[in-house]
């Protein structure tokens, strides 16, 4: 079976984790910019960005992985709104690198009125994106907006930051498009509220704080397969490149056909990450 893992965190993880997801079937990653254990300065910002953009992709491209990423000022870094505007005025720089596909991962970490409004000023860079491309189609056939990755608070916040984000984008009315959108880090509580808006909704298998491979499975049973990605987040802390499969494995023991996970684990990620033209999809057929 052929998986993408559409939110995984490789800088922070070793070069052999790499030949490890070749060697289990992954064929394309990608990675939010998150924070980094530590607040950067602005400086920091584009070092890391040109990281994302230049350096990973060499080494996934090593085991045959596409290497994808997504560009923006991490919420856990936005109280300090002064250098949030320095943060964002850089990003429109890299957002035509050619293995970005959007704004991400961007949404709140406490729920606090600075991250709120950092969260604000990504989406409309994510507007005024759409409003630079070239003219090559009709305006009724052009996006209206990169493509958007956003993360959701951690445990006792992630209800009301969910509720928060959902009004935010409403804010914005027409000029959204929920297919264009992604929320991650989705659990019980929360799933319906993102599905039922119309946005894609991420599952992130990250046991200590997020969701074990069982609550997943048990979430598509309930929930449905349609907009649903599953991810490892993995990154420095506690976690497990390999808890996507784990997920895939667990689906499988309960009887899901392969049809179902080739759907979950990698065409629901390439149908996502498509609506941007950068991402390369690799054909998958099952043997019948």
């Amino acid at each position: 079976m052929f998986l993408i893992d559409p939110h995984i965190h490789m800088v922070s993880r070793t070069t052999s984790d790499y030949e490890m997801l070749a060697l289990s079937g992954v064929v394309a990653v990608s990675e939010p910019a998150f924070w980094a254990g530590f607040d950067r300065s602005p400086a920091g910002f584009t070092d890391y960005f040109r990281q994302l953009t230049e350096f990973e992709p060499q080494r996934a491209a090593q085991f045959g992985i596409d290497h994808y990423c997504w560009i923006c000022l991490n919420p856990k870094e936005a109280e300090d709104l002064g250098k949030a505007n320095e943060v964002l005025a850089e990003i429109p720089k890299y957002l035509d690198q050619p293995n970005v596909l959007g704004i991400g991962e961007i949404g709140l970490n406490k729920n606090t009125p600075n991250e709120a409004k950092v969260f604000q000023q990504h989406v409309q860079l994510a507007l005024d994106w759409a409003a630079k491309l070239p003219d090559r189609k009709a305006p009724a056939e052009r996006p209206r907006h990169a493509l958007i990755l956003i993360h959701t608070p951690h445990l006792q916040d992630k209800l009301k930051g969910t509720r928060m984000i959902l009004d935010m984008l409403k804010d914005f009315g027409s000029a959204i498009d929920p297919s264009r959108i992604l929320i991650d880090h989705v659990e019980e509580h929360t799933i319906g509220l993102v599905k039922d808006a119309g946005y894609w909704a991420g599952m992130t298998i990250y046991p200590i704080s997020k969701a074990t491979p069982q609550r997943a499975v048990d979430m598509l049973e309930v929930f449905g397969v349609e907009k649903l990605c599953v991810n490892a987040a993995a990154d420095w802390g506690i976690s497990d490149p390999l808890n996507t499969h784990r997920t895939m494995l667990e689906a499988q023991r309960r009887g899901h056909s392969r049809d179902t996970l080739l759907q979950v684990f990698h065409n629901n990620p390439a149908d996502f990450f498509g609506k941007n033209p950068r991402f390369k999809p690799r054909p998958i057929h099952l043997a019948r």
